[in-house]
């Protein structure tokens, strides 16, 4: 572990310590973005280290992936949450590298949709069996139960989250 990332687990840990039982909920907020962070910096080291690709890549291929008809720029830049500019330059990159390939929309020659390729897939394929493994092993901390538990926990928080926001929302459009 590097010395900024102990320096960065030691500022979380100092804050939450600091706060009193009162702010439960931004203790909470601080330690779910902690964990993220860690986790995610430690999957994008991994990525780049075994399979010389970036984290963008490969939830760009993740969800490819997961769209056997493939999708429109619009619908991936939404299912991750970036704006398609974001996401336009690695495409490009992905399509010359022969993982993915755009398909003209026939109805809508303006439209084109992203597909994976066999090349991608197997790619793909053995990234995702090897990200599995370094997650295991970095939640190997928890038992089935206790994930299980998290998972409904957070599912519920989830559903607080987008329940106010949804609210907000429906409050800007009055």
């Amino acid at each position: 572990m590097s010395d900024a990332s102990k320096v960065w687990i030691d500022a979380e840990t100092k804050i939450d310590d600091a706060l009193g039982d009162e702010h439960d909920q931004l203790r909470l907020w601080l330690r779910l973005y902690s964990v993220s962070r860690l986790i995610e910096n430690e999957v994008r080291r991994r990525l780049l280290q075994e399979f010389d690709t970036t984290f963008p890549r490969f939830d760009i291929l993740s969800q490819i992936e997961r769209a056997p008809d493939g999708l429109n720029l619009g619908e991936l830049s939404q299912r991750l949450m970036v704006s398609p500019g974001n996401i336009t330059a690695v495409i490009k990159r992905l399509v010359e590298d022969g993982l993915i390939r755009r398909e003209q929309n026939p109805k809508d020659r303006r439209e084109s949709f992203i597909h994976m390729t066999p090349v991608g897939r197997a790619t793909f394929a053995r990234m995702a069996e090897a990200n599995e493994g370094w997650i295991r092993s970095l939640t190997a901390g928890l038992d089935a139960g206790e994930t299980r538990q998290m998972l409904g926990l957070l599912r519920k928080m989830k559903g607080s989250a987008r329940q106010v926001l949804a609210e907000r929302l429906s409050s800007d459009r009055e």
